[in-house]
């Protein structure tokens, strides 16, 4: 009768509400196991060294500007002439600046979380174009300009990454950095003294420095020149592109033997150097998102990123979302069945069919942290379709009905898994599923006279 139908439709729905609730502290714990994920990412940072960002090198020349200038005295109404002594800062960047880095990955461990670490060799070099004495920002026509120290400042995020000693050929000679950069904006790194020809006239000066630098996860690097150059190359075949600017698609290549990219980047395409102006300059200034941010924190770069083929969690969490459309096809088929075959389902068998399905998500994360997700995938949907299979073989009286319901599993089971491996079509994908179900669902009902549809005895 229709009033036991109506109530049997409002039991299952409560049951489904519970198997919610089940599946969203499933969806809880996964959130629970990134953040345990990410403890460990900052365990191993500060125990050893985080992801690195490289800004320059930068010419920073520190100067003396001398000039006189007539003064009144306040009480004898006196003009006399006055010298007075400025020191000031100007700030080089390279004319063209060329880095080829190759990269080496290797993997920690905190627990059962893997975090991918980087020894990176890099030699980077290029010119400076110098200015003259009067090139440089004086206060007088008249000012004696004199320069007191000459600075190539290198930033780098975290110095613990050096793994060596790095010199620096200039002009012919080689320095020996010191600890600190000597910049306002970004204090972490090295800096050199190095000796300037005359500037009495305009000069280029080459330079060379070759440094290996440890890091994890992400490399980062500042086009800080007027002509950038940038070539990373590794073993690892699962790069991810990011920042402000991406390689160009002819010049990147990856595969299954690795990756190479190359970035060409110019002044007129950033406003890096404007930015690191700003930064020493104490200015603060605002990211894309309108937040304030530190100035140094908020210069133009580009990062690669070595990431694993598969996140599990990310997968997971994917896959959760899913878990209710499972449940309603399920609960959807065994109404159905019902309806077509007059076999009564008692609210507790749907109950626990569903948790059974709501489990399998709980062991696909726990077995993916142990081993491929591929294989977690695989044992964790096998264990529950033959929990599944068995149980309902004798809920529905026959093998064959089972093993019916069984297959069907196996079939939303198989989709998705390609559901989430095809990110890109994941929409598509489940669009044609749910289409092909409702199809499947008005087909086989065409026919039923819902207005004389009753519950009968138990039909064997």
């Amino acid at each position: 009768m229709q009033k036991s139908l109506l109530i049997k439709i409002i039991i299952i729905g409560a049951v489904m509400t519970f198997i919610y609730i089940a599946l969203s502290m499933i969806h809880s714990t996964i959130d629970e196991r990134v953040h345990f994920r990410e403890e460990a990412v900052r365990s191993i940072a500060t125990d050893s060294v985080g992801d690195q960002r490289i800004m320059g090198p930068v010419l920073v020349l520190q100067f003396t500007d001398r000039y006189e200038e007539e003064e009144v005295d306040v009480l004898t109404k006196k003009a006399a002439i006055k010298e007075k002594a400025i020191t000031k800062k100007h700030f080089v960047f390279p004319n063209q600046l060329e880095v080829k880095s190759n990269i080496d990955i290797d993997q920690r461990y905190r627990g059962i979380h893997k975090v991918l670490v980087y020894s990176g060799q890099h030699l980077i070099q290029g010119d400076f174009s110098l200015p003259t004495l009067s090139d440089l920002p004086h206060e007088k026509p008249n000012s004696r300009l004199q320069i007191d120290v000459a600075n190539m400042a290198m930033n780098l995020s975290d110095t613990r990454g050096l793994r060596n000693f790095p010199k620096l050929e200039w002009d012919g000679d080689s320095f020996e950095f010191e600890q600190g950069s000597q910049l306002r904006g970004s204090p972490s790194g090295l800096h050199a003294k190095v000796k300037l020809p005359s500037l009495k006239a305009n000069q280029t000066v080459t330079f060379s420095l070759p440094m290996v630098i440890d890091g994890m996860e992400r490399l980062q690097f500042v086009p800080i020149a007027k002509n950038n150059q940038i070539s990373i190359t590794s073993k690892w075949p699962h790069p991810q592109f990011g920042g402000r600017f991406l390689p160009a698609p002819s010049q990147r290549k990856i595969d299954a033997n690795g990756f190479s990219a190359l970035w060409n980047i110019s002044s007129l395409s950033s406003k890096a150097q404007q930015q690191f102006l700003a930064s020493e300059e104490g200015v603060v200034q605002r990211n894309q998102n309108g937040d304030v941010s530190p100035s140094s924190e908020n210069i133009e770069s580009f990062h690669v990123a070595f990431i694993e083929p598969v996140n599990i969690y990310s997968q997971a969490d994917r896959a959760i979302k899913y878990a209710m459309l499972f449940i309603v096809l399920t609960f959807a088929a065994f109404f159905l069945f019902e309806v077509l075959k007059r076999l009564p389902i008692h609210p507790v068998q749907y109950t626990l069919v569903g948790l059974s399905l709501a489990i399998f998500f709980l062991l696909l994360l726990s077995l993916s942290e142990h081993m491929r997700f591929s294989i977690a995938y695989i044992i964790s949907a096998s264990a529950c379709i033959a929990l599944i299979g068995f149980y309902l073989k004798h809920v529905l009286l026959s093998w064959k009905r089972g093993f019916g319901f069984a297959t069907g599993l196996c079939v939303l089971y198989s989709v998705l898994y390609g559901l989430l491996q095809s990110e890109n079509n994941a929409l598509l994908m489940g669009s044609i599923l749910l289409f092909a179900v409702l199809a499947a669902m008005m087909t086989v009902t065409r026919k039923l006279d819902w207005y004389k549809l009753g519950i009968s005895d138990v039909k064997e």
